[in-house]
Formats: C-alpha cells, sequence, structure tokens
C-alpha cells in the first residue's frame, strides 16, 4: 500500500509512505516552500493520530540533500517524535544539516516564525541518522532491507531499493539519466524488476532540447546584458546547479578574457565547493580526473560577494544567488533591488513550485507583492532549463532498464502526470498509478513462500519426466493449511485424499498398439525396466508401470497386440512407451 503524504499530484514536500510485507517505510520527509503555515509539512497525524512515530514506522529514507525532500526532518523526529533509524547517503548526511540550519535562520531568525524546529532539534535528527554506501545491502531487520543506486541530480543523491522478503520497490527521489558538467548519469541494476517504480515526473511532458545549444543560449543572454550594461541575477540552490552554472560562466569568462564581475552570494558557496572536494568521488570522470592538476571548483573570475553593498554599485555584473526559487533569502533582496530596471536581467535555471515568487516571476506577472509592498516587474525575464531532473525520455528508459511490474508518479503536477501515464501504459502495458496526497493505492504484488518437500515426492517427480535431461519434471502434490499453526505442509495427493476420507479420481486413457509381429514380452520389460521403471513388474495379464500409473495389457488371442492404458499424469510417458512395444513386436503393423 502507498500514500503519499507530500508529492502527490503536485512538486514539493516529498513524503511518501509505503507499507509492505507488515513493514512501514517513509520514503523523503520535504517541506513545501509554497506555503508559510503548517501546510508546509507533510500531515504526520495521518501516521499516528498525532502521536509518536516510532511505534508506528520501521524506517525512514532520505533520497538527497534538497529542502523539498528532506527540510521537515527535524520536525518529523524532533517534534511529532521518532528514534528508529532514518538512512541516507554520506554526502546528504554531511550536507542536509548545513541547509537545514540556513533554513532555519530564514523562518525563525529573520522571519520569526515561533514554530519552527532550532539548531539543537537539527543536531539531534542527524545523531540518528545512519549513513550508506551505493550499492551496499543495509539489513534493517530480519525481512526489510535497503540498497542505495546512484541518481545524479546533485551529490549524494541516491535512488532507494526497498526490499521485504520477496517484494520489493525503487523509489526515485529526483534523478537526472543525463551526465552534466559535474555529475554523472543515474544508474541502477538492470533487470531489477521492483513490483513498485515509484518516479518522480517533474518533467513528465518535456523532452529537453540539445544542452550544448541551451548552454550557448544561456552564455549569449548574460553577453548581452552586461555589454549593455546590465545586471544578471542568477538565482540558484547552493548545490547543484550553482556549481553546473559557475563551471559554465568560469570557461566563457576564460576563452573571452571578460572582465565583467561575476559573483556567488556568500554563505553556502564556500561551504558547498568544499563538500564537493570532500565527496569527489560522486561526481563524473571529467573532474575526478582534473582534480589531481587543480580543483574544478577552485574558480579564478567567480568570487564570493564578501560585501552586500557591492549589488548595489553602478555598471555590468552577474550574480548567483540562494535560494532558486525566490521564496526568501538573499537571492529575493537583490531581485527587490534590480527588478525596476530594463537594463537588467533574471534567468530562472530551475522549476519553481507554485506561490513562490520565482514562480510568478516565470509566469509573467508585472508587479508581484514583496514582504508588504507592491514591486514593478520591468526587467527582462528568461527561463532556461538547466535543471537536474530526468525529462519524459529519461523516465522511459529508466522504466526500460529496471524493468518495473507496476509504475506510480509523484512530485509532478497532475496533467503533466497523466500525458506520461499514457504513454507508459501504451508503450509499455503496465498499470501506471498517480495518486493525491492522502489517496491510498493498493498494489498486488507477486508473493513467493518457501515450503519443505517431502523427498520420495521429488522422486516421484524426476521420475515423472520422460527425457534424459530431467528438465520438466511434472510435480503434483497437495498444499495442506494448518490454520491453528499457520504452517503450510506438501502431501501427497494420496496422502491428502486419506487424510481427509476423500476419493481419489482419475482420468485413464487406452489405446490399442498392433505390431507387425507377435510381441516379445520379456523384451519388452527389460526396455521397460532399464530405460523407464526400475520397479516395472511382470503381471499374468501385462506389464505395471509407476505403480500401476501405466499398465500394457495383453489382448486374448492376438499375439501382436496390446492395450496402453495410462493416467492423464503420465501424458507425456505415451510416446516413449508406445515405441518400446512397437519394437518388441517387429514394428508398427
Amino acid at each position: 500500500q502507498v500514500v503519499p503524504l507530500g508529492a502527490g499530484q503536485d512538486v514539493g514536500r516529498s513524503c511518501i509512505l509505503i507499507t509492505m510485507g507488515g513493514k512501514n517505510i517513509m520514503l523523503d520527509c520535504g517541506m513545501h516552500m509554497g506555503f508559510q503555515d503548517d501546510r508546509k509539512f507533510p500531515d504526520f497525524s495521518y501516521i499516528s493520530g498525532g502521536g509518536r512515530l516510532t511505534d508506528f514506522l520501521d524506517c525512514v529514507i532520505i533520497s538527497h540533500f534538497h529542502l523539498d525532500h528532506c527540510g521537515s526532518l527535524p520536525h518529523m523526529s524532533e517534534i511529532v517524535g521518532y528514534d528508529g533509524p532514518i538512512y541516507m547517503t554520506y554526502p546528504t548526511k554531511a550536507i542536509a544539516p548545513v541547509l537545514l540550519e540556513d533554513y532555519r535562520k530564514v523562518q525563525a531568525d529573520i522571519r520569526g516564525d515561533p514554530n519552527f524546529f532550532t539548531s539543537q532539534n537539527i543536531k539531534d535528527c542527524i545523531k540518528k541518522v545512519i549513513a550508506v554506501n551505493l550499492h551496499e545491502f543495509v539489513q534493517v531487520d530480519d525481512t526489510l532491507s535497503i540498497r542505495a543506486f546512484y541518481a545524479g541530480h546533485v551529490l549524494g543523491a541516491a535512488m532507494f531499493e526497498v526490499r521485504v522478503g520477496c517484494q520489493s520497490i525503487l523509489y526515485t527521489g529526483d534523478f537526472n539519466m543525463t551526465p552534466d558538467r559535474h555529475l554523472g548519469a543515474a544508474r541502477v541494476l538492470p533487470g531489477l524488476k521492483p513490483d513498485l517504480l515509484i518516479s518522480e515526473s517533474t518533467y513528465a511532458t518535456t523532452i529537453r532540447d540539445s544542452k550544448r545549444a541551451r548552454e550557448r543560449d544561456f552564455l549569449k543572454k548574460v553577453h548581452d546584458t552586461v555589454m549593455n550594461g546590465g545586471k544578471v541575477l542568477i538565482p540558484v540552490f547552493a548545490l547543484g546547479r550553482a556549481q553546473e552554472l559557475c563551471i559554465l560562466l568560469e570557461s566563457y569568462w576564460e576563452r573571452l578574457d571578460l572582465k565583467v564581475p561575476v559573483f556567488f552570494s556568500q554563505g553556502l558557496a564556500g561551504k558547498a565547493n568544499a563538500y564537493y572536494r570532500l565527496f569527489i568521488n560522486w561526481t563524473n570522470e571529467k573532474i575526478k580526473r582534473t582534480f589531481v592538476h587543480r580543483n574544478m571548483f577552485d574558480f579564478k573570475h567567480i568570487r564570493a560577494l564578501s560585501d552586500y553593498n557591492l549589488v548595489e554599485m553602478p555598471g555590468p555584473m552577474v550574480l548567483l544567488s540562494t535560494p532558486g526559487m525566490l521564496h526568501g533569502g538573499h537571492s529575493l533582496q537583490v531581485f527587490k533591488k534590480w527588478c525596476s530596471d530594463p537594463k537588467n536581467m533574471i534567468i530562472m535555471p530551475g522549476y519553481c513550485v507554485a506561490g513562490t515568487v520565482g514562480a510568478k516571476v516565470i509566469g509573467g506577472m508585472k508587479q508581484i507583492e514583496m514582504d508588504g509592498r507592491m514591486f514593478d516587474i520591468n526587467l527582462g525575464v528568461e527561463y532556461m532549463s538547466f535543471s537536474a531532473h530526468a525529462d519524459a525520455k529519461g523516465i522511459m528508459q529508466l522504466i526500460r532498464d529496471c524493468e518495473p511490474r507496476n509504475v506510480m508518479f509523484v512530485h509532478g503536477e497532475a496533467g503533466k502526470m497523466e500525458f506520461l501515464k499514457e504513454k507508459v501504459e501504451k508503450e509499455f502495458g503496465l498499470r501506471v498509478y498517480k495518486p493525491a496526497n492522502g489517496e491510498t493505492v493498493s498494489i498486488p504484488a507477486s508473493l513467493e513462500m518457501e515450503v519443505e518437500v517431502p523427498i520420495e515426492l521429488v522422486e516421484r517427480s524426476i521420475t515423472m519426466d520422460p527425457t534424459p535431461s530431467k528438465r520438466h519434471c511434472p510435480f503434483r502434490a497437495s498444499l495442506l493449511l494448518d490454520k491453528q499453526t499457520s504452517t503450510l505442509d506438501v502431501v501427497s495427493c494420496e496422502s491428502a485424499a486419506a487424510q481427509f476420507a476423500f476419493q481419489i479420481h482419475t482420468i485413464t486413457h487406452s489405446e490399442y498398439v498392433c505390431t507387425l509381429k507377435d510381441i516379445s514380452w520379456s523384451d519388452l520389460h527389460y526396455s521397460i525396466h532399464y530405460s523407464v521403471d526400475r520397479e516395472a513388474q511382470t503381471k499374468k495379464d501385462g506389464i505395471e508401470i509407476f505403480h500401476g500409473d501405466i499398465v500394457i495389457m495383453k489382448i486374448k488371442d492376438d499375439a501382436r497386440k496390446a492395450e496402453l492404458m495410462w493416467t492423464e499424469n503420465m501424458d507425456s510417458w505415451h510416446s516413449l512407451i508406445t515405441e518400446y512395444i512397437k519394437r518388441a513386436g517387429g514394428g508398427e503393423a
């Protein structure tokens, strides 16, 4: 059973609750950036009715450090109450508390939200985190295990396979199927065949154009604006797209020897680059190679914005500033200063959640209320997707790679999901689900059970295959369930019939076989004994094989004819026994 507490037909506040094999697992615990009230948190009362969550959840898994995936974690573990295991990768465990603390400062210290979690809550929450390596099997308990796969997207992002007994799901979190300038492409083991793939669908209807063309277009827009004396604001999140665009601008400034200043808002920038150095093995091959000679994140043309007053300096400049959706922080402060000048430009390089200032800007609003004042928006607005999310093509490729039995879309808009749902159903013939927040979906999953089988039933099964390879042994038995002890026994059909005083009914086939000469019954018994059944018995009126399941009867007054009788479960032996009869009688008449 799956129920989204967040990200159901919506982007933001990812939180998916899964129940399988009697285990309850929470996938991600994000915050909605479009709300300032309690709606920013998932509805945890759905799980426990308002009480602590420890008794209800077996584990919590965080896919990556973006706040729409981990922003509610301290609130969930420390304020609502959860003491169980929380799993994430090593980079996520290192970076998430930095972003959480930064966001806490904005919400609690600057905006004065009294109900927000504290710095101590963040520290106590991270103490409960267990970091995992890629491809490492982590046994949560006797039946529940998890495994992480590389997801691209941002440093430390992972897809998680969750397995309970024979049932499994693959949760993608956010992922990117195309490599970029600093990270590789997502990859899972081919043929994973989970019962359910839960995939993000942020760009479900998009097939992105060539990356090079997009980068050229971006650099041309930036170049034209600064050459015209304007300022360019690029709102980004501190890790991920920021490094991508920094590498791009750095190489362009180097090539053209431009002198226009490029700044990165201070604070997270330095820490971010330190983490990229620390977790260099999570980046792509090119960065790993150049890292030996120089660090790709030590920029020559891009400097940290040491003095906030520099943004009021006359003349052109480029500023990459956080956060990426203009929902607060430094990027929003700078936007308010620059938005009225038509010479300036804002380039939005990623998705913005509905309700944020970023979404309003992309929507083309010419007047926006910010912090109680109306602002005229005269600067140029460009929306260019440098998003590190998979597009429709990438999502289809992942389905092709992992071969799931069912697919579920989350973290996307309902209309876009419907488009992709139809595409997947048509191309792969799979059931596709797209539940809304709070909607429970029950998904049929295959069930495998281990049972002990008596050796005599196995041996009997082997004898029933006439081929030397014994590759197609028909197995017949009865399963008996003892409801008091909940045990399942495998017994022979005869034994089950005797136990319940049932009569066994069998269908018997018969056929006459005619030969050219008199049948040599001694030769026939010899062939049967050594090639078919060592326990075959010669009777006065014929030969009994497999304890009477096959009988060859003599015909009175006709030595060139025999009657072959067999039960329906011995059909596979019919042609072979017929052949032995013909040989014993010198061939077919």
